[in-house]
């Protein structure tokens, strides 16, 4: 039977999972919170692009020991609605055998899963290579996704993940017209499994900055993407109260043309009013790489900062942040592995997660939260994710 929950929605979606779903999603956008994405394969340390913690051995005892220090940490609860797991970690437990999830939930805070299972980088027949060294990618995973989310449900997770990567490259008119459809179908059909399931989707087209490409060519094809995913998402029937957006800000190329963080906050800004509907209840940004000379945990709390300074009292969603080195790198680099060093690096997290809190409500200053900045900086392991 139809409700008013449903309106253009078909009446066979049963109300009590479209409830659930509004209720998960209304609380992972509490005030000033954002995500903790902590979903990589391999080690995070590995992500960080860091010398020296690309050294820490990545094995599941040393991730189970991390993780478990992340999610415990004092005090992250205030800052980080949900955090993002691995498969592995969904089922992981901590060196005393309690249960990642419980510690998460403990906390207060929700327990998430990446449900995507990465792409092959042959990429898709008759697709351009991209700044990524490979051609245009299709997501994999919607096979048995069905039965992956019914059992992380079980485990405990209330909201889910997948990410489908588009590359820009001006001359080469990327993303083709074929990689935006795919990658658009592909979250929308993705979200409206999930929430069959009873998670919240997180829908994540991110548009990576590798490249050359100055800013407006960012803009462009950001709405053109946006444009066609909320298309695909009403053509799936996903219920937006209960779905979340995780979309790259507008920036230049890596090695583009740089700009200001206004610049930034403007486009990015103007790109969602143009293409996301107000019925979405928050966007969650992804931080995206950034040059090797830049500080990308202070470059991601400024953008967000900007935004919602800028443009306090005009958007109709919560815009906050689902970083994953953006967060964790100060942290990462106290870590180094060492037991001796976990109070400290879980001050560092706690303390970028209030800088990002602050962002969140348009309050942050510049330089006012430690960070490891661009010492020991190198490009980050291409392949763990």
């Amino acid at each position: 039977m139809a409700t008013l929950a449903h309106g253009g929605l078909p009446a066979s979606i049963p109300a009590d999972i479209l409830a659930e779903l509004k209720e998960t999603a209304t609380k992972l956008c509490s005030p000033g919170k954002g995500f903790l994405a902590a979903d990589e394969s391999a080690g995070p340390w590995l992500r960080a692009g860091h010398a020296e913690a690309a050294k820490i051995p990545d094995t599941i005892e040393n991730r189970a020991a991390y993780r478990s220090m992340c999610f415990s940490a004092p005090g992250l609860s205030e800052f980080v609605s949900g955090v993002i797991l691995h498969a592995e970690t969904l089922v992981q437990s901590d060196a005393s055998g309690k249960r990642m999830v419980d510690i998460i939930n403990e906390k207060g805070m929700i327990a998430g899963i990446k449900v995507d299972k990465a792409y092959n980088k042959k990429g898709m027949w008759g697709t351009e290579v991209g700044p990524l060294g490979h051609p245009e990618v299709a997501t994999l995973g919607l096979d048995d996704l069905q039965q992956r989310c019914a059992e992380a449900y079980k485990q405990g997770a209330r909201f889910a993940k997948w990410r489908n990567v588009l590359q820009l490259d001006p001359a080469k008119g990327l993303p083709s017209d074929l990689a935006i459809a795919d990658t658009t179908h592909t979250l929308a059909r993705y979200a409206s499994i999930c929430q069959s399931e009873r998670l919240v989707p997180i829908v994540e087209p991110e548009i990576v900055p590798n490249g050359d490409h100055d800013i407006y060519y960012c803009a462009k094809m950001t709405e053109k993407v946006l444009a066609a995913q909320f298309k695909a998402l009403a053509d799936h029937h996903v219920y937006l109260e209960g779905c979340l957006l995780k979309p790259n800000m507008v920036k230049c190329g890596i090695n583009g043309p740089r700009v200001d963080p206004e610049t930034v906050a403007t486009l990015t800004v103007q790109a969602l009013l143009r293409t996301v509907p107000p019925a979405l209840p928050g966007i969650f940004f992804l931080s995206g790489e950034t040059a090797l000379d830049e500080d990308n945990e202070e470059a991601a709390s400024i953008n967000l900062n900007t935004m919602n300074a800028m443009f306090k009292g005009k958007m109709p969603w919560h815009l906050s942040f689902s970083y994953g080195k953006a967060l964790q790198k100060t942290a990462i680099v106290t870590w180094l592995g060492l037991q001796q060093n976990v109070e400290a690096a879980q001050k560092a997290l706690v303390a970028r997660s209030h800088a990002n809190r602050d962002a969140v409500m348009g309050e942050y200053k510049a330089g006012s939260c430690a960070s490891v900045g661009t010492d020991g900086n190198v490009k980050q392991a291409a392949g763990p994710y």
